[in-house]
């Protein structure tokens, strides 16, 4: 049997409203896209979501929307994905990477130490689904020290007054932080549908306001609907209305705006997410949690914290005193036996772009540690406990024999 690591949950509901996207004609940003946009509010509690056509540009939209550009910095971690630090780097400021916690997070006390005046916003990453340090990193950003360090250039700035909470959670849609769903610990919120992510549009992403009261959330909210579309006063769909051909261009924005036929496929998965996918992928993570806590070697990831919980995306299992030499043996083997595995993240300053940047791993001890000794378990609805069953056993057979 040949286990994949993330197949996409497609089922005829999915398929079904693609087809309605099709059949109606409507194919870019519309009618589903707004629903996908009520759908994920409902979900998180929150107003104000827009959908976008990846994280990636959901973080880039939201940076330049603050005004983030050359002579800035931004707080990022070295355990992440690329995209967290290219949003930075696109956009012409400096992405200044901290090192991480035993839990995969940034170390908040890493940020407090890399603030300068030039710091704009900090991005803190969910690792696997699991929620950063929320409390501890708006505590840091809230001392006055670093209020009065903080160098405002626009009135946006002004009106925050302060450096900006970004939260990249990628991974983490329908995690909770201190019993709120994530996307109400930082000022904004950028959530992932890429393929493999827990609710999936192909490509895609969202970015949920928490603004301070200082802000008017609907406003802001409107700009970045502009910002999305090219700073175009109507989209698409509104244009084709009989009468409504003209428009404007009132700002200088992107053109990262989601496509209906793509909403379709997030909009049947949601409906299913907190009843049915969420659950699912619970129960995969708590088999492995069970299979595996006999062995001394397998460092397993905290899934729950009081009332804190991860989204169960990825199980990040690390297991003790390996290098990354035999860590990639272990994955060698178990991959001969057809069960996908895989590595959350190559830390940013191990890749050539960031290298060629100045960055240089020996100054991110935890961030190789961890990674070093990481072998992520797939975890997926379809993925029943058979399969999960068969995953254990190929990871312990290949431990004893690259090991013992």
């Amino acid at each position: 049997m040949e286990i994949l690591f993330s197949p996409p949950f497609i089922d005829i509901d999915v398929i079904n409203s693609v087809n309605e996207s099709l059949i109606s004609g409507w194919i870019t940003t519309g009618p589903k896209v707004r629903q996908l946009e009520t759908a994920v509010s409902e979900l998180i509690s929150l107003k104000n979501v827009l959908c976008v056509n990846s994280a990636t540009s959901g973080l880039m939209l939201t940076l330049k929307w603050f005004g983030v550009g050359i002579g800035d910095e931004v707080i990022v971690p070295a355990y992440t994905y690329a995209a967290t630090a290219l949003a930075v780097y696109h956009l012409g400021a400096t992405p200044v990477i901290v090192d991480i916690k035993d839990d995969l997070t940034i170390d908040p006390e890493a940020i407090a130490k890399a603030i300068t005046p030039k710091t704009k916003a900090v991005i803190p990453v969910d690792i696997a689904g699991y929620p950063a340090d929320n409390d501890a990193i708006k505590m840091i950003l809230s001392r006055s020290e670093n209020v009065k360090q903080f160098n405002p250039k626009n009135k946006k700035q002004e009106l925050l007054g302060r450096i900006l909470f970004l939260s990249d959670a990628a991974h983490s849609l329908g995690a909770k932080y201190k019993g709120f769903p994530m996307g109400h610990a930082a000022d904004l919120t950028v959530f992932s549908f890429h393929a493999v992510k827990n609710i999936t549009t192909a490509e895609g992403g969202a970015i949920a306001l928490n603004l301070p009261d200082s802000f008017d959330q609907e406003k802001e909210y409107k700009e970045m609907r502009l910002m999305s579309l090219n700073g175009q006063t109507k989209d698409a769909y509104t244009k084709t209305k009989a009468g409504s051909w003209k428009y404007d261009i009132v700002l200088g924005g992107l053109k990262v705006n989601m496509p209906d036929v793509l909403a379709a496929i997030g909009l049947a998965q949601i409906r299913k997410y907190k009843n049915i996918l969420l659950p699912e992928r619970k129960r995969v993570a708590k088999t492995y949690e069970k299979l595996l806590k006999p062995y001394s070697w397998a460092i397993l990831p905290k899934l729950e914290n009081g009332d804190t919980e991860t989204s169960y995306h990825i199980y990040p299992l690390r297991i003790k005193n390996i290098n990354e030499d035999k860590r990639d043996m272990i994955i060698e083997e178990i991959s001969r036996h057809k069960v996908a595995v895989n590595v959350h993240f190559i830390p940013l300053p191990m890749l050539s772009l960031f290298k060629q940047l100045g960055y240089s791993i020996e100054n991110y001890p935890n961030a190789y540690k961890n990674y070093s000794c990481e072998i992520l378990l797939p975890i997926y609805p379809q993925l029943d406990d058979s399969m999960v069953q068969i995953v254990v056993e190929t990871l312990i057979n290949a431990y004893n024999k690259v090991i013992l």
